[in-house]
């Protein structure tokens, strides 16, 4: 086999603009040859781009997957909520599969899928992307090649950045956990994966705080409007739907909001869609700011922060050894390793990798891709290793709910 044959589900911005995209400049090794969306448009984009026969396009999951198995695998990239049922059929029917995290907003489907993993050989791999970059995969090898001595702490931070939060976590899909997840699962399974692979032990249990305390309707300022658009004081609001997508036409995020990129097209999704409504009018419940404590089988501990109120989206670390202490930051792919007894300083920048995440999206669809066509190797991501740090994000949200320490094992086993 010199090229894998693909089937997506789910052509929005990561299933159509990532996963789609990376065939079309790999295309000796990947094609996909159907699709599923209900958008007409994006469905209809996706089939031109890809050269897909009529045969094979479908308004939704179902008649796909009840063909006989006709590709190698499946990409899901559907809600977070429609993930259960395709990936479980695809696997029975013996696709390879590449699921979008997180895996399920429900603990019990995330379980039973980690347990399909493990009875499945083929590959199932979950869009962990960040154990892919460049950044983390180095600061993975400085730890276990002993540089700072035994592993004793961690402190980690998501900046989401203002304008990310607000457009996907306020007026965004993601903005309300009864109609998709917490925050702390959709945006963050991310971050409990890369903790869990940085200190290589289970954890075992965790608390957390946090709260929704700015984008709600007691903060709205005197003279703020319904929408951007009919706003007195919309000049002077950093979250302004107008600064937000009008000079991001042809790019995200103004490419989520109308499927048409043209500055006409992306002014009236902002008059009259989801949008344009002021942050402080809309139906989002998710915190904006959480706090979480980890504590490890091996006896290393960190902390999780991830905050709405950053000027810039990216990740910041430092992790703390015996021997030394590495702080980096991925917005400037920087790594500086501090060692303490000989007072030395070592400053990596990782090589700078295309794609989105880092360099993670890219590195991930290589290893998918090489995974099926090798027929040998383990993924990075497997859908097996990857139920843990999803049952972590799950508990960590029933620690900020009841604001009780959560033990890992003990959530687990109610599942």
């Amino acid at each position: 086999m010199s090229k894998i044959r693909v089937a997506l589900i789910g052509a929005g911005q990561r299933g159509k603009d990532v996963y789609g995209e990376y065939a079309i400049q790999h295309s000796e090794n990947i094609e996909f040859v159907a699709v599923a969306e209900p958008n007409d448009i994006k469905r209809d984009m996706f089939a031109k781009r890809h050269g897909i026969d009529e045969d094979f396009v479908f308004e939704s999951w179902e008649p796909l997957l009840e063909k006989d198995k006709f590709c190698d695998a499946v990409v899901i990239a559907t809600p977070d909520d429609t993930h259960f049922e395709p990936a479980s059929i695809a696997l029975k029917k013996g696709y390879h599969i590449l699921l979008e995290k997180p895996m399920s907003n429900n603990p019990n489907e995330c379980m039973e899928l980690g347990r399909l993993a493990k009875e499945n050989n083929n590959v199932f791999m979950i869009c962990h992307v960040l154990r892919y970059t460049p950044f983390f995969s180095k600061i993975k090898s400085i730890i276990e090649d002993g540089e700072i001595g035994e592993l004793v702490s961690i402190q980690h931070n998501e900046n989401i950045g203002y304008f990310h939060f607000a457009h996907s976590f306020v007026r965004g899909n993601w903005r309300n956990s009864d109609l998709s997840s917490p925050l702390i699962l959709q945006k963050s399974c991310h971050d409990m994966d890369i903790l869990l692979w940085l200190v290589g032990s289970n954890c075992t249990n965790i608390s957390s705080f946090g709260h929704l305390s700015y984008f709600k309707s007691d903060k709205k300022p005197e003279g703020a409007g319904e929408r951007c658009v009919d706003c007195k004081i919309e000049e002077e609001c950093p979250y302004s739907a107008k600064k937000i997508y009008y000079n991001a036409v042809g790019r995200w995020p103004a490419t989520v909001i109308s499927e048409i990129q043209t500055e006409e097209a992306v002014k009236k999704a902002v008059k009259e869609g989801p949008y344009g409504r002021c942050v402080f009018s809309c139906d989002n419940n998710v915190v904006d700011h959480q706090s979480t404590i980890l504590e490890f089988e091996n006896g290393v501990t960190a902390t999780f922060n991830l905050s709405a109120f950053t000027n810039k989206v990216h990740r910041t670390i430092k992790v703390m050894g015996t021997k030394g202490e590495i702080r980096a930051d991925d917005s400037r792919n920087e790594i500086e390793l501090q060692l303490f007894d000989s007072n030395e300083r070592k400053v990596f920048n990782p090589k700078v990798v295309t794609g989105g995440h880092g360099g993670g999206d890219t590195g991930i669809m290589n290893d998918f891709v090489s995974l099926i066509l090798s027929k040998q190797g383990q993924a990075l991501t497997s859908a097996s290793v990857s139920v843990q740090s999803h049952m972590m994000a799950f508990a960590a949200e029933e620690s900020r709910l009841s604001n009780k320490s959560i033990s890992i094992n003990e959530f687990c086993s109610k599942f």
